[in-house]
């Protein structure tokens, strides 16, 4: 099967902004600008056989070949959970990870990075959180998201800015770290199952590159990790018992977690 290629436009009006805007994601991503001459998405898919990676004055959106729903930044949950942790309750990722401040958190799924920016916001300053996200369209995205999205709340934006984010394949990246490098390795393996209804997390779920976990994948990040691996999926899927995790059950709940200790 030939490979979708991605090509780059702006939005359906174009200015001197939006080009330049183009231009820089096509610096970094490699991929060709295609002027936009009154076309919709849809039509410039079908006629370069083509994603489409829109720049916009207010953020980059991403159309799948055949998609017209398109991935954008937003912090979506994020923004509700921290919410609710600065109201004193707590957050089911930070109670099974058992992380807090100082400590050091690689996501290997990062995706819309919901779960690194709470993640980020109790390791503080002082801690540090990365993510690898495998679909290089999906992390230029989030990496200009978490850089510029204008959030009401500081903590937010302050726990977004902090988040180093790489692409690449996470197994390969586990291979490239030091034994016992981070506090905390974690992975959402929840794509394998569909979980949530917002379009954007649909669109996501089109966009990005799923891989389930293998054995692998568990041996480095248990090998990388110094206190714990921590996996979500799907309450029903057979990832916890394939790898021997914990399982935190959580009633009424479409994911459960799962963990490993070192």
């Amino acid at each position: 099967m030939q490979r979708v290629k991605t090509i780059i436009t702006t939005a359906g009006r174009p200015d001197k902004e939006t080009y330049q805007l183009a231009v820089a994601a096509s610096d970094i991503l490699g991929y060709p600008v295609i002027e936009r001459r009154k076309r919709s998405v849809r039509k410039m898919q079908d006629t370069y056989s083509a994603n489409v990676l829109v720049a916009g004055k207010d953020r980059y959106e991403y159309f799948v070949f055949g998609s017209e729903e398109p991935f954008f930044f937003h912090p979506n949950s994020a923004a509700f959970r921290l919410k609710r942790m600065l109201k004193g309750e707590t957050d089911p990722l930070i109670e099974v990870s058992q992380l807090k401040p100082g400590d050091s958190f690689l996501d290997c799924t990062l995706g819309l990075a919901s779960d690194s920016i709470i993640a980020s916001y109790v390791t503080g300053i002082s801690g540090l959180v990365e993510g690898v996200e495998a679909d290089p369209s999906v992390a230029f995205i989030t990496t200009k998201g978490l850089q510029a999205y204008k959030a009401k709340l500081p903590e937010l934006s302050e726990a977004m800015r902090r988040i180093r984010v790489i692409h690449g394949n996470a197994i390969e990246h586990l291979k490239s770290q030091p034994d016992c490098s981070w506090d905390i390795v974690y992975v959402d393996t929840m794509f394998s199952a569909p979980i949530e209804e917002s379009t954007n997390f649909a669109s996501l779920r089109t966009a990005g590159m799923h891989s389930k976990m293998t054995e692998v994948w568990m041996e480095q990040a248990l090998r990388v990790c110094r206190r714990r691996v921590v996996v979500k999926d799907h309450y029903d899927s057979d990832v916890f018992e394939e790898f021997r995790l914990n399982r935190v059950v959580r009633p009424n709940t479409k994911f459960h977690f799962g963990y490993a200790d070192r």
